[in-house]
């Protein structure tokens, strides 16, 4: 009964965009499923599995009961450069050379008698291709959206803005001179909006341009042929957007934050599963024990925003003068071209309240009582999880959403500050200074911890995320010929 039980499980196909930012809400989204019952198969890219193996102990990834890992190629040249690989190389390839792998891998595992049969596809948004594998062997799928809505949405409109004659730009001197300031009171659902609060990418010259094309038709092959999406947030963080994605598309399911539903998950050694492609410092955790609540600034930029070697060092010196405790991750590939590397008298400077690391296991730190401000690019992993452990922020937005969540988060959502693109370190040491021990700093504390209680009453059993999600599994992934039991 036991085999046979196995092979009659629900089996979800789980095939992240090959980005750090990509891979964590895919694997949280996994382990959930897996909970419920699913067999799960994890797809990879060959690349960055490598990385995963690298950066664990290789039985790290062994030994779990109806959870595997699959690889396909991306289509790239070979590397062993442990770093993001080129984002617009990496989503042409993507877009180019996945599909026949993808449909290959979908019909060995229906093919094999060690695994059940193929119930569902769960893709990333930006992995649209899956649609069509899915379409053509019949299985039920589903996108998983992993930027915030107001993102998406601004995605969704890249070709209005280009039937209006609003990008590409004519000019790059408009990225300087105002233009992008102009308003844009036309998106549904988003209210005060300017074209540089927009994704990044409409700031091109080149109608061919590779990532103003992909997102904008990824978003849109989303809603045109996708069953259903799923959006890492929940209902009332951002209700006008989504209620004007819902009036054209449906059958949209708001499931986050991910980090918070995923503790719904028991206790078992399937939530050790990693997902992190750099080795995580641990010791870091440590450190944050010592220090007293709302005491440190953590710093971290994301997998893949860069800077000048300027840049590092204004941000150093603007946390260095601001004499308070801080935690500071820096990849070794963060600065532009070269390794980011800081001066022996910064170091000397901070050795007593400054701790410099390669990456960390984020989720724990921003839970952690020792966080007081995250200086954060905003990518919209950074920005959920730090609403799920009520942390305000410091925006310095590099790409993509990253500046539509900066908005967001400095004006609807009353939890954010704002700082210069081109940073100086006076600029620095006041925002910290503000935020740490100013007036405006204890508001919007006192903000990001209401907006923490309503993600978590959100997760919660019988909150509005915690039920879209058994209502995608009952709806979408998982047919009535399964057994119930596994509900």
């Amino acid at each position: 009964m036991g085999s046979f039980v196995a092979q009659n499980k629900p089996h979800a196909v789980c095939i992240p965009f090959p980005a750090q930012g990509h891979v964590n809400p895919m694997m949280q989204l996994a382990k959930l499923l897996h909970s419920r019952g699913f067999y799960v198969t994890f797809v990879n890219t060959e690349f960055n599995h490598k990385r995963l193996l690298r950066s664990k102990a290789p039985d790290a990834l062994k030994g779990f009961s109806d959870f595997q890992f699959e690889t396909i190629p991306d289509g790239l040249p070979p590397s062993d450069r442990d770093a993001t690989q080129d984002v617009p190389s990496l989503c042409a390839s993507v877009q180019k050379n996945c599909l026949a792998p993808l449909r290959d891998l979908l019909k060995k595992l229906n093919s094999s008698t060690s695994v059940p049969q193929i119930s569902c596809i769960v893709s990333d948004g930006i992995m649209s291709f899956s649609i069509e594998a899915a379409r053509e062997l019949g299985i039920p799928e589903v996108q998983l959206w992993t930027t915030s809505a107001c993102g998406f949405m601004g995605y969704l409109h890249y070709d209005e803005l280009i039937k209006r004659g609003i990008i590409p730009l004519k000019d790059e001197k408009d990225i300087n001179n105002g233009y992008l300031d102009t308003p844009i009171d036309w998106i549904p659902g988003m209210e005060d909006i300017r074209l540089k609060d927009l994704p990044s990418f409409i700031r091109t010259t080149d109608p061919n341009d590779i990532m103003l094309n992909f997102l904008g038709s990824e978003a849109q092959n989303c809603v045109k042929s996708s069953s259903a999406i799923m959006i890492n947030t929940f209902d009332e963080l951002e209700h006008e957007v989504l209620d004007a994605i819902a009036s054209k598309f449906p059958n949209i399911y708001t499931v986050g934050p991910l980090a918070l539903l995923s503790q719904n998950i028991p206790q078992t050694k399937l939530k050790s599963i990693p997902s992190s492609l750099w080795k995580e410092d641990f010791e870091c955790l440590e450190w944050l024990d010592q220090k007293e609540p709302n005491s440190v600034v953590y710093v971290n930029f994301g997998s893949i925003t860069v800077m000048s070697d300027q840049h590092l060092r204004e941000f150093a010196w603007g946390l260095a003068n601001s004499k308070f405790h801080f935690l500071w991750i820096i990849r070794a590939d963060a600065v532009m071209g070269e390794s980011a590397i800081l001066s022996v008298e910064f170091m000397e400077e901070i050795k007593d309240r400054g701790l410099v690391v390669s990456w960390c296991p984020q989720e724990k730190v921003l839970l952690h009582s020792s966080i007081g401000v995250f200086l954060t690019h905003c990518g919209w992993n950074s920005t959920i999880e730090s609403i799920c452990g009520g942390v305000p922020i410091i925006c310095w937005p590099f790409f993509a959403e990253q500046q539509t969540n900066c908005r967001y988060a400095c004006t609807t959502w009353g939890i954010g500050m704002e700082i210069n693109n081109d940073v100086k370190r006076d600029e620095v040491e006041t925002l910290v200074k503000e935020l740490m021990e100013g007036e405006r700093g204890k508001i919007m504390r006192k903000k990001a911890l209401d907006w923490k209680k309503k993600a978590e009453v959100a997760t919660k059993h019988g909150g509005s995320s915690y039920s879209k999600f058994e209502k995608v599994i009952k709806e979408v992934l998982q047919p009535s010929e399964y057994f119930n039991g596994y509900m």
